[in-house]
């Protein structure tokens, strides 16, 4: 059934209920007893006349001769009225000539007159209410039983004062359909009220346990359904604190022992680095196997230094220990002394307008810039370019290379870590953490409420394109004293991109 159209707020549809409630009940009980009330008002007032003219008639006696002359009729109709009813006698096609209602005299009812009975009728003429009531008078007869003698007598009797009562009932009624809607009404009112607190206190909570405090508690009163769902929610929110207190735990100890394991690993690590030193420079002189062996080890032993570095950094990030460095920087000269640092300055056309300040922090953005311009000399196609545009608040750095592109089915992960676009290679020259890592420190420049972006996507002429958007003024915030997490960072093993960071629609990643 479709039900949209029905009212969206609960203390609408409660004040909705009541009200229909309250109307229906009002409306069947006043309804039936302003019928009832009603029908025993114009039953009395019949009965009354009926009665009356009943008696009146058995005063006058049976008629004793026939045809009555008009006096006749003049003076049982006169005899007969009193100062609130009129009478009309009839005889054949006369009648009491002094009466001018004789018009007022249903047809139906004359046709039932007759035999001593007595008949009556409801009529209203000019919205005046009145009970016409007839009879035959019964002709004297000496030698037996009296019989109907054709002389009709016709009482009219107002009902303008019965009238005037029901009105009177009708419009109590109708006080009373009032007041018990705005009874009904001021019920509905109650009951929203102490209904919708509790609603809107388990809605406040739920929405300060979804904002991540697990501390929430719903004060629980008395023992109906909804204190039943208070209940339900301490319990479900407490279960939610210890279990996420526990991977919180877990998640310490985890980004602890990468950490600790990083930073023992730094020093035979620069033994070994100093070892590869020497083996670099012999083994162009080495024998065959030799040779090789010993180029592969030396690469391997940089790759490995790469790689704890690299944890070291995200360790950082993960603690909320990454703090930035700030300074007055020449955005096209920083940009140039990282290509030429790496030796990229020929493989790399660029478009660096000169002059263009920023106050950021310079190492941070060239370990951005060689994580994208390395990725894109890997993976891409020369030539590969890098562009610089500034803005009013923001300074963007695009880099474009003329490769294949991204593959859209991979786009949602291109800066999460450890992630390579082709899961079949078990073995590759990058560890998957440079883009991430050129992710979290763009993210770590902000100004104010605005932080820095890295976006990806591909460029309609072909190739990918990364775009770098920075503040122009940024600010360093002091890192927590107790290295927790920032309440916007997000977790690391789930490192997707945050509900402000969008991406081309066109993007893959590699």
């Amino acid at each position: 059934m479709d039900r949209s159209w029905w009212p969206a707020g609960l203390r609408v549809r409660l004040l909705l209920a009541f009200a229909s409630l309250g109307l229906t009940t009002t409306a069947v009980v006043a309804g039936a007893g302003y019928v009832q009330a009603r029908d025993v008002i114009l039953q009395q007032a019949q009965d009354a006349a009926v009665v009356t003219l009943t008696e009146q008639i058995a005063q006058l006696g049976p008629i004793r001769s026939l045809p009555p002359s008009q006096a006749d009729l003049d003076a049982i109709a006169a005899g007969l009225a009193n100062r609130d009813d009129s009478v009309i006698a009839v005889y054949q096609d006369r009648s009491s000539s002094h009466d001018q209602t004789s018009a007022m005299l249903p047809p139906k009812l004359r046709a039932k007159v007759g035999g001593g009975r007595v008949v009556w009728q409801r009529q209203s003429e000019r919205g005046r209410p009145y009970l016409v009531i007839g009879t035959q008078l019964m002709l004297d007869e000496s030698e037996g039983t009296p019989r109907p003698s054709g002389l009709e007598v016709y009482r009219v009797h107002s009902l303008v004062a019965e009238q005037v009562s029901i009105d009177r009932l009708a419009g109590w009624a109708w006080l009373t359909g009032g007041l018990s809607l705005a009874f009904a009404v001021l019920l509905a009112l109650l009951a929203a009220r102490g209904v919708l607190r509790p609603v809107r206190e388990l809605g406040e909570a739920a929405r300060r346990l979804g904002d991540g405090d697990l501390t929430t508690r719903l004060t629980v009163h008395g023992s109906d359904e909804l204190a039943g769902v208070a209940r339900t929610f301490n319990y479900t929110a407490e279960r939610l604190e210890r279990q996420v207190g526990e991977l919180r735990r877990m998640e310490a100890d985890a980004r602890r022992f990468v950490a600790d394991v990083s930073h023992e690993l730094r020093t035979p690590l620069a033994a070994m680095t100093a070892v590869t030193d020497v083996l670099d420079e012999e083994a162009p002189r080495l024998p065959g196997d030799a040779g090789r062996a010993a180029r592969m080890v030396s690469q391997e032993t940089q790759n490995l230094t790469q790689l704890v570095t690299d944890l070291i950094e995200v360790t950082r990030f993960d603690s909320g220990t990454a703090a930035l460095n700030l300074d007055d920087v020449d955005v096209a000269a920083a940009v140039r002394a990282t290509l030429r640092g790496r030796g990229w300055t020929d493989r790399v056309v660029t478009d660096l307008p000169p002059g263009t300040l920023a106050r950021i922090d310079p190492r941070r953005l060239d370990v951005i810039m060689a994580n994208l311009v390395g990725n894109a000399l890997r993976h891409g196609a020369p030539p590969v370019s890098v562009r610089l545009r500034a803005e009013p608040d923001w300074i963007v750095l695009s880099v474009h290379d003329s490769g294949p592109g991204l593959d859209p089915g991979v786009l949602p992960r291109v800066f999460d870590r450890f992630y390579k676009a082709d899961s079949a290679r078990t073995r590759s020259e990058g560890s998957g953490l440079g883009l991430a890592i050129a992710w979290e420190n763009a993210r770590l420049h902000r100004a104010g409420a605005h932080r820095g972006g890295l976006e990806a996507g591909n460029d309609p002429a072909g190739g990918a394109v990364f775009t770098l958007r920075l503040p122009r003024r940024c600010v360093d915030p002091s890192p927590p004293a107790d290295h927790r997490l920032p309440a916007d960072h997000r977790l690391p093993a789930d490192h997707r991109l945050p509900a402000d960071h969008r991406l081309p629609a066109d993007g893959a990643t590699r």
